[in-house]
């Protein structure tokens, strides 16, 4: 891969965005090698937690436009159907807990990026900004999903309307971000988090990250059925019996994923 880095080590697998003379900004190449990298990751048996970062000083800075300029005239919705949508589905629909290592700023689809990851660490240095009101687009790549879900409609409008920068801090204060730390920290406080899920009951995080996606848009009765059905899944396997015999036993559980 030209502009994405992948590396697997301890059931942990490291994404990188590759393109930090760009802030890592997305072309085509980009967005597709990040869909093929997703895939591999998801078919990896060894792999039971994945973070997603960029190189150099920014996470994401959203489309490359020069980019986007020489390719000529296409239609936006094409570009989003075929490169950005994919992606978000991916980290949405994998199994695997997805962990956004903030290290810098993260506009535009880069934001949307960050808000499709599971759990979201930053740096003190890092910020989000939906920047598309400001070349006159509209917010795309998941962002209008999540974001009103996570801060409110009011607050999303002013956020969306007016491209208003959030440092770590902020983002933290409205829910955004799980922690922020300080820089020459986050590569530990990150890879603690990935070691956490690539220890955890695998299987049980995968339905829990199912039901809580489910919970956001349906009835209650809906999720009531959907927690019991996951439950019978969860309750038959082999982690739950290891969790269980750990308990009675007073030790600490050894979750295999099974």
């Amino acid at each position: 891969m030209n502009t994405i880095n992948l590396h697997v080590q301890d059931n942990i697998a490291t994404i990188t965005l590759n393109r930090p003379d760009v802030y890592n900004a997305f072309n085509d190449e980009q967005s597709y090698e990040l869909q093929d990298a997703l895939k591999q990751v998801e078919k990896d048996p060894q792999v039971r937690a994945v973070i997603l970062t960029g190189a150099g000083k920014a996470f994401c800075s959203g489309q490359d436009l020069k980019a986007a300029m020489e390719a000529g005239d296409r239609k936006l919705s094409d570009s989003l159907h075929k490169r950005y949508n994919p992606i978000i589905r991916a980290i949405r629909n994998t199994p695997k807990p997805v962990i956004c290592k903030l290290n810098g700023v993260a506009a535009g689809a880069g934001c949307s990026l960050a808000l499709a990851c599971d759990l979201i660490i930053a740096s003190e240095a890092a910020s989000l900004i939906e920047i598309f009101i400001n070349i006159a687009l509209v917010l795309d790549s998941g962002s209008s999903y999540f974001l009103p879900r996570t801060v409110g409609y009011h607050r999303a409008f002013e956020l969306a309307t007016k491209a208003t920068k959030l440092s770590a801090a902020e983002a933290k204060e409205l829910g955004l971000v799980n922690k922020v730390v300080k820089g020459e920290e986050l590569d530990q406080v990150v890879q603690e988090e990935a070691l956490f899920y690539a220890n955890a009951p695998t299987k049980a995080i995968a339905l829990l990250k199912k039901m809580l996606t489910k919970g956001m848009t349906e009835d209650l009765d809906t999720v009531l059925d959907y927690e019991a059905y996951c439950q019978e899944i969860a309750g038959n396997t082999a982690d739950n019996k290891e969790g269980i015999k750990a308990f009675i036993e007073k030790r600490k559980p050894v979750f295999t994923g099974a």
